[in-house]
């Protein structure tokens, strides 16, 4: 039986709650813990609970009996609770984004390395079946060589959102739209189609005069013989959000769409039915996932605490990848420069306050409220 406690209980960490609670033949939850411990107190009654609950991560860290803590916190805590569990013999499971700066990443990734421990970084997107058979169809080659890619995450997010007492700082939340809501759909991208060159980016914030960050980014991607775009959002009504890719022969995208094309004698296009149907076929063979999202990502995990492996499919360096790109996304945009990958500790938006002293800053905070009321959250998941 794994032993597990949730560090932070906002929103976020009802997600992971409801997760284990899928597999409680497995594991049990034995601590909630959260800097504001009425908050604790309420995750655990409204989960119905049978743990402890603490407001002392030292505290929390010290029994002996916990073997996977979830860290559901804000992004600028997540480096030193992470370390401070793993140095602990705890295994860490880290919300996304992985942390605020890639220092604080390779600080997590080698106290992973020296506890011997596992760290895996939330990426619930990777575990659902949509893109599972998208990036199955692209693995088979079948729609050639990709030339050109396009990740649109378009979120919505009203005025009031930013005034959360940690969110809408460069300090604090680490960026806008683009660290804390793209991290998926880049997160899934850099999966599938590996780190680029450089990258050219701009950014701005068009709505939200309450925050220092961005809320709308456009981002170029430069590989050998192939473009990618990639736009972050928190101002696009509906929500939209897609990863297209266009090969040599085909397209295939998520939400699932393919189409294919071969050249008439003038180069125009005619229809590829027979290779649209040869990659429908591909997509119909991929057996759903036992389970989804974060369910997915947790068993993953647990099972390679059960197996002794330590062999998860988004452990700290896959992790830091996605972090990676985005950094360069904002030194980009910064700057007004290209930056060339991969970015080496000389960076100056490797650390966390070269960040903070580097990005554009839009407006200063102007609210901060400790919590809203019981509002309803949309949680990134898969698309159909």
């Amino acid at each position: 039986m794994i032993r597990v406690a949730i560090i932070g209980s906002g929103s976020i960490s009802s997600a992971h709650i409801d997760a284990y609670l899928t597999f409680g033949e497995r594991c049990k939850i034995v601590a909630v813990c959260d800097l504001f411990k009425e908050s604790a107190e309420k995750k655990k009654a409204q989960h119905q609970l049978d743990c402890e609950v603490y407001d002392d991560i030292d505290k929390l860290l010290s029994q002996d009996d916990i073997d996977l803590v979830s860290v559901c916190t804000p992004p600028y805590t997540h480096a030193d609770l992470a370390i401070a569990a793993l140095k602990a013999g705890k295994n860490v499971i880290v919300e996304k984004p992985m942390a605020s700066s890639l220092a604080e990443c390779d600080r997590m990734i080698e106290a992973a390395d020296a506890s011997g421990k596992i760290l895996s970084i939330v990426s619930q997107n990777r575990f659902g079946d949509a893109i599972n058979k998208l990036k199955t169809v692209l693995d088979t080659g079948l729609a050639g060589r990709i030339v050109h890619a396009q990740v649109d995450s378009f979120w919505w997010r009203g005025y009031t959102y930013y005034d959360l007492w940690w969110r809408g700082t460069w300090e604090k939340e680490g960026g806008g739209c683009t660290l804390n809501h793209a991290v998926h759909h880049i997160d899934m991208f850099q999966w599938m189609m590996g780190m680029p060159e450089k990258v050219t980016a701009i950014m701005s914030n068009t709505s939200h005069d309450n925050a220092e960050v961005e809320d709308l980014s456009v981002a170029i991607l430069s590989y050998p013989r192939a473009l990618a775009q990639i736009t972050s959002s928190v101002v696009h009504h509906g929500q939209e959000q897609q990863l297209i890719f266009q090969g040599e022969k085909a397209r295939i995208s998520m939400p699932w769409k393919v189409t294919a094309s071969s050249a008439q004698d003038n180069g125009f296009p005619l229809p590829n039915n027979e290779l649209e149907k040869e990659l429908q076929d591909a997509a119909d063979k991929v057996a759903p996932l036992p389970y989804v999202g974060h369910k997915g990502q947790i068993d993953n995990v647990m099972t390679a605490i059960e197996n002794g492996t330590g062999d998860v499919m988004v452990n700290g360096r896959e992790g830091r990848k996605t972090l990676e790109l985005i950094t360069a996304i904002y030194q980009s945009a910064s700057t007004g420069q290209s930056v060339s990958l991969p970015l080496e500790p000389d960076s100056p938006f490797y650390t966390r306050e070269g960040i903070m002293a580097g990005a554009t800053h839009f407006y200063e905070k102007k609210n901060s409220v400790k919590a809203f009321g019981k509002n309803e959250i949309t949680v990134s998941g898969e698309s159909k």
